[in-house]
């Protein structure tokens, strides 16, 4: 894993993991959350970049919606988040029954449907309600997960994600230069492959696809996978209900492409996927990373346009 050189704000950062990870044995889930709440509100004035583009972001997906209501809609996506902080101490340490009381499941039934097929499953998703929850209650569930993530910059906090996601049984690969193939063996292995392509990631290859209404450049490798080895792609997602519990919903596999050309049918399958994880965030839009720079690559004849005029 190649590693950037830490700087004192890294070393902040690490032994605020690490303080985190103490309170999490400590205190019960409320006072976690309502720590990670506070540290979300303190966190705010330091930040006005994040925020600027939030508001430039809800404003792309909602135009419709009034100003207020789109600030009032960032301020409630800032309490979610500093709720899932609050988790994922919390996770840290919770068993696999503290897991499923706080989590609900359903449409559980398509995944094992999928895998008596025996081409394992791939499972799409995206960076809303509280997704390492999603991953381990998948896993409590008895589901073979294999997930793909991001290596982070400091090792030190990667050893801490890897060690949650791998808690209940689920299998971390990096996105490295053998993750293709790992990827592979996992669902030829008849695993479920849970990938978050709900992000502008400019290193993997992509499609341009429609989300919100405007055009997004999105991982396009799921698709790929999928077409070439024949297994279901299925979407599922959480969401943080209103009594503080969450829900897990797997929905049905998505019907897979018969016409045009294999490039065609990518694009086709990627856009099903990236509509159900916006169809989900409309229904649960504070529940969403509206900070993440989603529409940063612009198609190349919309870039044309752009200097001609």
């Amino acid at each position: 894993m190649k590693t950037r050189s830490l700087r004192f704000g890294h070393h902040l950062l690490f032994g605020a993991v690490k303080l985190f990870a103490f309170v999490g044995a400590i205190f019960p889930l409320p006072v976690l959350r309502w720590m990670g709440r506070n540290l979300a509100r303190c966190a705010r004035p330091f930040v006005p970049g994040e925020r600027r583009r939030e508001d430039e972001h809800l404003k792309i997906a909602f135009p419709e919606m009034a100003p207020q209501s789109r600030r009032d809609l960032r301020q409630r996506s800032e309490i979610h988040f500093g709720n899932v902080a609050g988790e994922i101490a919390w996770l840290m340490h919770a068993d696999a029954h503290q897991v499923a009381a706080l989590c609900d499941i359903t449409g559980e039934e398509h995944l094992h449907e999928a895998l008596e097929a025996g081409k394992g499953v791939i499972l799409i998703t995206g960076h809303a309600g509280n997704w390492e929850l999603l991953n381990a209650r998948l896993g409590v569930a008895g589901i073979p997960m294999s997930i793909a993530v991001r290596d982070i910059y400091d090792p030190r906090i990667d050893a801490f994600a890897t060690d949650i996601r791998s808690r209940f049984g689920g299998d971390v690969i990096p996105r490295r230069d053998d993750a293709a193939r790992r990827l592979l063996a996992a669902l030829k292995g008849n695993r479920v492959v849970g990938l978050l392509i709900d992000q502008d990631i400019r290193d993997l290859p992509g499609v341009f696809v429609p989300f919100f209404g405007r055009d997004a450049w999105t991982p396009s490798g799921p698709a790929g996978f999928s077409l070439k080895i024949g297994c279901p792609t299925i979407p599922a997602f959480i969401h943080r209900r209103k009594d503080g519990r969450h829900m897990v919903e797997v929905h049905p596999p998505l019907p897979r492409p018969t016409s045009g050309s294999t490039k065609d049918q990518i694009r086709q399958l990627t856009a099903a996927a990236t509509a159900a994880i916006e169809k989900h965030i409309r229904a649960h839009p504070e529940q969403w990373v509206w900070m993440h720079r989603r529409w940063r690559t612009r198609p190349e004849s919309e870039e044309e346009t752009n200097v001609q005029s």
